[in-house]
């Protein structure tokens, strides 16, 4: 095992909530119907799809140019930015900063592959940037989540063979991304969410080095 890779929302710090929040008000001013359940569909996929995805049961997809689209896009970023600033390092998830420092004290490389362009706005709030070896520059990558790409170029920058890596994720497009790419995954909630998964634990708090390490060599015996 010579890395470890990250999704960022539900594995570091739970943003899920925010982006929930700004798709709504978006999706509020445009009439369209939006839920919870909805919101599900909307994890580990980038803003473009998302959006698309919410234009799509308002029937408004076809109605809008390329720049509207860009513009509601901004519009709900700035929404998300406003309510991720009030982010401090007590938004860690639990068990995160511990794994971080137990893997720089290994000297196993550390990267981030999220699908947030507010990735690393959100590792400085958070006062965890210098764990990482690597943030993917989300706005390089041609593929979004569940393509294998953003996991393949996190082992890329970190110049380790895909399959000497452990991903982990909280999304089912996530977990297939990090099996496209041949690496160990490692799903945060439930089985029947994290379908495809080699390991699941119910919350970041049950994640350490001897427990990825333990299951990593167990899978390649």
């Amino acid at each position: 095992m010579k890395a470890v890779i990250f999704d960022l929302d539900g594995v570091i710090t739970d943003t899920a909530e925010y982006h929930f929040q700004a798709w709504g008000s978006l999706a509020a001013a445009l009439s369209i119907p939006f839920d919870r359940e909805f919101n599900e569909q909307l994890k580990g996929i980038s803003r473009t799809e998302s959006l698309e995805k919410i234009l799509v049961r308002g029937n408004l997809s076809d109605t809008l140019s390329e720049e509207g689209k860009q513009e509601l896009a901004m519009q709900k970023n700035t929404e998300y930015q406003r309510l991720i600033s009030a982010l401090t390092p007590a938004d860690v998830l639990p068990g995160i900063k511990a794994l971080l420092k137990e893997l720089r004290e290994a000297r196993i490389g550390i990267a981030l592959a999220s699908a947030s362009k507010n990735a690393a706005f959100i590792l400085d709030r958070l006062e965890l940037a210098h764990y990482f070896d690597s943030v993917v520059d989300v706005t390089a990558i041609r593929n979004g989540k569940p393509d294998p790409e953003i996991f393949l170029a996190g082992a890329a920058n970190l110049g380790v063979q895909p399959a000497d890596c452990i991903g982990i994720e909280d999304a089912q497009a996530g977990i297939q991304a990090i099996k496209g790419a041949g690496m160990f995954a490692v799903g945060v909630g439930t089985p029947s969410q994290m379908q495809g998964a080699d390991i699941v634990v119910a919350t970041t708090a049950e994640l350490s080095l001897s427990m990825l390490e333990e299951h990593f060599y167990e899978f390649k015996k």
